[in-house]
């Protein structure tokens, strides 16, 4: 994967893996277990150590062997996009080259949060990382999580940089996808980092998702896509309006918590804990969750 070019394997439907635990520590059977699920599921990448994967509560050793332990797992058959974010530039620049020494085939940076740095802050901050390391690097563009937004002619700048190959947007304006889009090279690929919006942004040049849904349902996620680009657009598009209702539940509290819980009750983890500070799900919204759940088939 590594040898070819980005453009033609960053597409698909990519999942935002969830990191397992149990008893406190990352569950590393379970997620192999996980990860031989979603390829049988036909998801085309795996993106380990992102937001969906708890990653601002995993220690540096923990990241680092999940990272390891997805490329191993997945043994070259499908890609390994690796988390590595951080609102540290130089702590995302240790993660990414560890990455790079794994062998993952591309990174995944967040924009710095907290921080909230200037446009051009930002330029610099990934500048940085792609001057210093040679594996293809996807931008992760979500402000209501990091508090800044990467904007449109900032991405212009940054798809100057080679190995700085693409985007997932999670903006969730489609206004501002276009923009990007307009102001990059063909070469740069866009990413839903939305699942609400995958089929909109397949539309005006996307190739594919970083999904959450995917943890339970990769083979429906997967058909969204590929019917899309096998020019089935109505298949795709009754596959998104299926799909609707439960990429809402996914998200009727903050992520991962909603995904986590439908993977313990559909028996994919066996322990769905969380680390602190998230907490497990209200009553309310669990009852509204096996709902939705049991709509689907997916528990009784």
């Amino acid at each position: 994967m590594k040898t070819r070019d980005p453009s033609r394997w960053l597409k698909g439907s990519m999942v935002a893996l969830v990191t397992p635990f149990r008893n406190g520590e990352v569950d590393f059977k379970t997620l192999r277990c996980l990860i031989e699920f979603q390829i049988r599921g036909g998801t085309s990448a795996l993106v380990p150590c992102g937001t969906t994967g708890e990653s601002a509560t995993l220690s540096h050793e923990e990241h680092e062997r999940v990272i390891e332990t997805a490329i191993q797992t997945a043994r070259g058959r499908i890609p390994v996009i690796a988390g590595t974010g951080s609102n540290n530039t130089q702590e995302a620049l240790r993660l990414t080259r560890h990455a790079q020494r794994s062998g993952a085939d591309a990174a995944l940076l967040i924009a710095p949060y907290y921080n909230r740095p200037t446009q051009e802050g930002l330029y610099r901050h990934f500048r940085t990382i792609a001057e210093s390391v040679s594996i293809p690097l996807v931008l992760y563009n979500i402000a209501s999580r990091t508090g800044v937004n990467i904007e449109p002619e900032t991405f212009g700048r940054l798809s100057m940089i080679p190995n700085i190959v693409g985007v997932k947007e999670a903006s969730g304006s489609l206004e501002q996808m276009s923009r990007i889009k307009a102001a990059c090279p063909e070469r740069f690929v866009l990413i839903s980092g939305d699942d609400a919006l995958t089929l909109p942004v397949l539309a005006i040049g996307g190739t594919g998702v970083i999904s959450v849904v995917a943890n339970i349902v990769p083979k429906r996620v997967h058909g969204l896509v590929h019917s899309f680009e096998g020019g089935r657009r109505g298949e795709s598009r009754r596959i998104h309006e299926r799909l609707l209702s439960l990429t809402k539940a996914m998200f009727i509290e903050t992520n991962p918590i909603p995904v986590k819980t439908a993977m313990g009750l559909m028996g994919l983890l066996k322990d769905a804990s969380l680390r602190l500070p998230m907490c497990p799900m209200s009553e309310g919204n669990l009852v509204k969750l096996k709902e939705v759940l049991r709509s689907y088939r997916l528990i009784r």
